[in-house]
């Protein structure tokens, strides 16, 4: 069985370091990223508003009568989303879906920052994303210039709000590694609350991960992301974080073999449970070619203690989010390849 995303247990043993660097002679950040969702043409939707047929359309348009956001159209334009129509200088109000929320998994390395200016011109994270073609990325949160892990973006305002808002209490996991060895008292203190310059603080967990000589790793969770919270927790009991990776946002894992520098945007399956999970029910609309990549299995007959070991194992995204959708890329590449000609009997 595969073990899912990268686990607290990789960043110890050294296994997450060996996966997550780039190789040197590595080029442009490859990137796995769904097909962007098709807009309609203008005179298809303009004949779907009931102004004529499609050919008629077609000679409105080439006639200069047709205004795209006070530009005139071109035949063959399509329009997106918040596109302004006019037709002979008066407003049509058309009706067109706002895209598929989409979402990016980002394994950000230290160094960057997640900020689109600043005046230090230094590497931002918004830099390696792809293009939209209307609205743009958000990110869920933010990681400070030497954290690292993963980072989630948006294209949706409404997810990227429910999936960071501290009511709704999704859960942030780190790998931390600090100078010194925290004794019981001071473990007690981060789980019963710790008083910082904004306000008290907690961990929701708190679990030794081993470490050498000074160093020492742990495994938190917490269900905010105040400024630097876990840094100054840690700080507030005597102790300095040397290291921090974030492994886990909600039910989202950093996918494994994602390298430091590389995104991925999730498949539909992935994003439909994300979104689920965030509460806001179905994905209203998605491309059809993000499709789940592996059909579900057969339903079987399940004994008592079956059941008690899926209740007891959370429902993560992401495990194998990045191998599946390579394998995916690959059966598509080889079934467009082309037949070889048979040969003609005479």
């Amino acid at each position: 069985m595969t073990k899912p995303g990268i686990q607290f247990d990789d960043i110890v043993s050294g296994a997450y370091d060996d996966q997550a660097l780039p190789p040197a002679h590595s080029g442009p950040v490859k990137r796995v990223l769904s097909a962007q969702p098709d807009t309609p043409k203008l005179h298809k939707v303009l004949a779907q508003s009931g102004l004529g047929s499609r050919l008629n359309m077609e000679q409105l348009i080439a006639d200069g009568k047709v205004l795209v956001n006070d530009e005139p159209a071109h035949v063959g334009q399509r329009i997106q989303y918040g596109d302004r129509i006019k037709v002979n200088g008066k407003p049509l109000f058309v009706r067109i879906e706002p895209p598929p929320p989409r979402v990016i998994a980002y394994h950000k390395p230290a160094g960057e920052i997640v900020s689109r200016d600043d005046p230090q011109s230094r590497p931002t994270v918004f830099r390696k994303l792809p293009r939209l073609q209307t609205g743009k990325w958000q990110s869920v949160g933010r990681l400070d210039l030497n954290t690292e892990g993963l980072l989630l973006f948006t294209n949706s305002g409404e997810l990227a709000n429910k999936l960071m808002h501290p009511r709704f209490g999704l859960e942030r996991e780190y790998a931390v590694r600090v100078l010194g060895h925290l004794s019981n008292i001071e473990k007690t203190k981060l789980l019963e609350g710790v008083q910082l310059e904004d306000g008290e603080a907690r961990f929701g967990s708190l679990e030794e991960g081993g470490g050498e000589g000074a160093n020492c790793w742990y495994r938190v969770t917490i269900q905010e992301g105040r400024n630097r919270e876990v840094r100054r927790m840690f700080e507030a009991v005597g102790h300095a974080v040397s290291r921090l990776i974030r492994i886990r946002y909600g039910k989202m894992l950093l996918p494994r073999g994602l390298k430091r520098g590389e995104c991925m945007e999730l498949d539909g399956a992935d994003t439909e449970q994300l979104i689920r999970s965030a509460g806001l029910g179905r994905v209203s609309a998605r491309p059809a070619d993000l499709r789940q990549s592996t059909p579900p299995p057969t339903p079987a007959r399940k004994t008592r203690a079956h059941n008690l070991v899926a209740a007891a194992k959370p429902d993560f995204i992401g495990a194998d989010s990045l191998t599946r959708q390579r394998r995916d890329q690959k059966t598509q590449a080889s079934r467009k390849k082309a037949l070889p000609r048979r040969a003609k009997i005479s």
